[in-house]
């Protein structure tokens, strides 16, 4: 029994961690997603022990509740007790959300990068950058916001790298746009996250991170190791 709770103690403490949990944030924007999921978490905590132990008062001292109407318990216990925990907790999340919207940035230009998805690959594209582009792996500078326009060219994919930002789908026609920032260099994974045929789970592509006076060498060579695979 013991070995058993060791067990799941530590497979549930891996799915906090790896390439691709929302819980080990990278940015700004998963930063704000992982700490809506922890407040989350407490408050159905909070709520499930208050339900707890007004369950327990009713098993231990059964007449405990008998002077309090039907009409007090459906108001008290379905309208009051849900609303001291839940209103705060929806506050929270409007405020967090706003957070993750590419809301215009006042005083400087975000820049953009055009990603296409495909089954079953990634193609981006970098406007302002000589007309670079490359396949499969996203070059961003740290600590700069860059607003990822997001498209298909076939089905409906979703861009996804769960410790930068949150998921948008590609819509074919369509363009959709998610801010992501990466507070410092290294490498991260993204995938396509909705399904869209028998190659989905290999739809998977690298974001790598360089520093702020890296990041034009590091294109460059992107661009030219692009051009060179193509011959």
């Amino acid at each position: 029994m013991r070995a058993a709770i060791q067990t799941s103690g530590a497979a549930l403490l891996a799915g906090c961690s790896g390439p691709f949990s929302t819980l080990a944030p990278g940015g700004a924007a998963a930063d704000s997603i992982a700490s809506l999921w922890w407040i989350m978490l407490a408050g159905a905590v909070v709520l499930f022990a208050l339900v707890m132990g007004l369950f327990g008062l009713v098993v231990w001292r059964p007449g405990w509740g008998s002077r309090v109407s039907p009409a007090r318990w459906i108001v008290l216990g379905g309208l009051v007790l849900p609303g001291i925990v839940l209103l705060p907790l929806i506050a929270y999340a409007l405020v967090a959300g706003e957070r993750l919207l590419p809301l215009p940035s006042f005083g400087s230009a975000v820049p953009r990068v055009e990603a296409e998805g495909r089954q079953w690959s990634w193609t981006f594209r970098y406007p302002g950058q000589g007309g670079v582009t490359t396949s499969n792996v996203l070059h961003l500078a740290a600590g700069t916001p860059v607003d990822i326009d997001v498209t298909s060219k076939d089905v409906i994919h979703a861009f996804w790298v769960p410790t930068l930002a949150g998921k948008i789908d590609a819509v074919p026609g369509r363009t959709n746009r998610l801010r992501v920032q990466a507070d410092r260099p290294g490498q991260y994974e993204g995938q396509c996250n909705e399904f869209c045929g028998l190659g989905h789970a290999t739809m998977r592509f690298v974001v790598l991170v360089h520093r702020p006076e890296d990041y034009a060498a590091a294109l460059a060579r992107a661009a030219a190791a692009e051009g060179a695979g193509k011959k």
